[in-house]
């Protein structure tokens, strides 16, 4: 597959995926998640790969979720919502290696789901992590949520998608969301460290560990693939498609007037 919104770079045993659409704060399209499901496959049954990094292009954003000028009702690609996230937020949690969310800016919505799910979190002291959901008439009815909870516990993680606030990186590693807080200019040489220190690792050992890891919480694949289809019918609606409409026009949504 030839990439046009991510970068893919193999080096001594380290794969890193980046997200490659910084002027729009690394959102994701379809062909975004279609390139990242490849891409993590392509690494994730390399022998020769030992851990997966995955990053956004410049110092704004890590990922700011699923690009809204792609979102019309439905976005650009294929799957329930037009956006194949189900299979996304599979592959990462299905690889047998550990996959390291490099966040050095923005993880909001979509994003924030993709750092949540990645086995560790290393972030840049200029972090932020939230979620928009109910502010841009969407949400993540699966591992965004459920999965969620299980990391910061049910009352933070329905303060998270409740009230769509702004959680600094600090804030984010006291609750559970992140592994490590480092200066901005340290976090490739954190990365790196991490990255050096599982390398050193059992593949096996480790492969068995996340496969266990998971089998506890892989119910929540089945409560995403029912929430997905419940969130097909919610985006034909206009109280969906008014979240999209002030968003793009830069205004207050008036969700209350098309409750459906």
């Amino acid at each position: 597959m030839q990439y046009e919104d991510i970068l893919f770079d193999a080096t001594d045993g380290t794969a890193t995926i980046t997200i490659n659409r910084p002027n729009v704060l690394n959102a994701f399209r379809g062909k975004t998640c279609e390139e990242l499901i490849h891409a993590f496959n392509t690494a994730g049954w390399d022998k020769s790969i030992g851990v997966i990094v995955l990053t956004g292009a410049g110092d704004r954003a890590f990922c700011t979720g699923g690009d809204q000028s792609a979102h019309t009702g439905n976005y650009d690609g294929r799957g329930l919502i037009g956006l194949p996230v189900e299979e996304l937020h599979s592959i990462i949690r299905d690889v047998p290696k550990p996959v390291i969310a490099r966040v050095q800016g923005y993880a909001i919505g979509g994003g924030n789901v993709l750092a949540t799910l990645c086995d560790l979190t290393i972030a840049s002291d200029k972090a932020q992590f939230g979620q928009v959901g109910p502010k841009v008439g969407s949400v993540d009815p699966g591992f965004g949520t459920a999965y969620l909870a299980r990391i910061v516990g049910e009352k933070k993680a329905r303060e998270i998608w409740y009230l769509c606030r702004r959680y600094t990186a600090a804030e984010a590693m006291a609750m559970g969301l992140v592994n490590t807080v480092v200066p901005h200019d340290q976090l490739d040489a954190e990365v790196a460290k991490w990255c050096a220190e599982i390398l050193e690792r059992s593949p096996t050992a480790i492969a068995i560990a996340k496969r266990s890891f998971n089998a506890d919480s892989d119910n929540i694949r089945g409560i995403g693939g029912l929430g997905m289809q419940a969130l097909t019918m919610y985006y034909a609606s206009e109280e969906s498609k008014e979240g999209v409409r002030a968003f793009n026009e830069k205004r207050k949504p008036d969700f209350r007037k098309h409750q459906m």
